[in-house]
């Protein structure tokens, strides 16, 4: 294991760049992103360890970054102050090449179009989501949701698709494809707390859920209509959209909320997640097509504090990956030395 510490600064996501296997962005925050400043980190992987090749400080708490799929230089944050900045890291100021601001509250998410890759989108806690083009100060559309939205993704396999999850414990997707109208191109809004499909057969009792903030998700690389959650209740759930009635597996072993989830960009039943436990996980979902259940897979609990952010390298073989944490740490890892035998 690789460690970086982020001294002063607590991490809150990390994201290898899908055009460099060497190199990882880290968005912290000073005072655990309560008050204070944010720097985001641009690390790379060297046959020395882990060295700093750039840092860029912030006014406000940083929050999240991605990378462009356009540009390989360039690295986008979400902050707390809800302004998004654009870097380019193959100049040398400290400053951002753009800035987009327009959300009223913080700017919790950010991911970059999949598809497309000339568009990025935004969620916050003012209960918008945002497309944006990184050519224009203003964005190109706003899609309310209502509630504080912690976590927006574009999916990798149908133009036009992204989703969020947020504080109303509802999962919603939007087709960019389709009319306004009156729904705001919303096509699915799915309540996160309903009762699993699985279960309830045979007459046997479905549980109840309370409906609980939804802090994360992720679309399976591999199968299109596959979207994990995750959130203060625990519970990692995975939906299929074709059926948005409940969720098709419940994968369960974190003792405290949820903060992240992150599909495996290899293997198509693969999924780690991070949690303020204190503990990154590796779960199966069990497959499509199979009668297998889905299970915890094995755990990582070197870190020391909330484990806020983890990614899988896009590279090489299927099971690095790099977490962040509180702890002022981020630690990259072999996903297969802690799986179970």
């Amino acid at each position: 294991m690789l460690e970086f510490r982020t001294q002063g600064f607590q991490g809150y996501a990390v994201k290898y760049s899908p055009f460099f296997d060497n190199r990882i962005a880290v968005a912290a925050s000073a005072n655990y992103g309560l008050v204070g400043n944010g720097r985001l980190y641009i690390l790379e992987l060297t046959p020395h360890g882990i060295q700093a090749l750039k840092s860029y400080p912030t006014q406000d708490a940083l929050y999240d970054v991605t990378h462009s799929e356009a540009h390989s230089f360039h690295v986008l944050t979400s902050s707390g102050d809800g302004s998004l900045r654009l870097y380019d890291t193959s100049l040398a100021p400290d400053f951002p090449i753009a800035t987009f601001q327009e959300h009223s509250r913080e700017a919790y998410s950010c991911s970059w179009n999949l598809t497309s890759k000339a568009t990025f989108a935004s969620s916050s806690w003012d209960g918008t989501v945002k497309i944006w083009n990184p050519e224009r100060q203003q964005s190109l559309l706003t899609l309310p949701t209502h509630s504080c939205t912690y976590s927006v993704q574009w999916s990798p396999h149908t133009e036009g698709v992204l989703s969020a999850v947020c504080s109303d414990s509802h999962l919603r997707v939007w087709d960019l494809r389709t009319p306004a109208s009156a729904s705001n191109h919303l096509t699915l809004q799915i309540p996160i707390h309903s009762a699993p499909m699985s279960v309830g057969m045979g007459g046997k009792l479905q549980p109840t859920f309370p409906p609980s903030e939804a802090l994360t998700h992720d679309w399976n690389k591999y199968r299109g209509t596959v979207v994990a959650t995750g959130g203060v209740d625990r519970i990692i759930r995975t939906f299929d959209i074709r059926q948005p009635k409940g969720p098709v597996s419940l994968l369960q072993g974190h003792g405290y909320a949820v903060r992240k989830v992150a599909w495996s960009p290899h293997l198509p039943d693969l999924l780690l997640s991070a949690s303020y436990d204190m503990s990154c996980r590796v779960w199966t979902d069990g497959g499509e097509g199979t009668q297998q259940q889905g299970r915890e897979l094995g755990v990582m609990g070197r870190h020391t504090e909330f484990a806020t952010g983890v990614d899988w390298c896009l590279f090489g073989s299927e099971g690095w990956a790099a977490s962040c944490g509180w702890d002022e740490r981020l630690c990259v890892w072999d996903v297969r030395t802690f799986m179970h035998s």
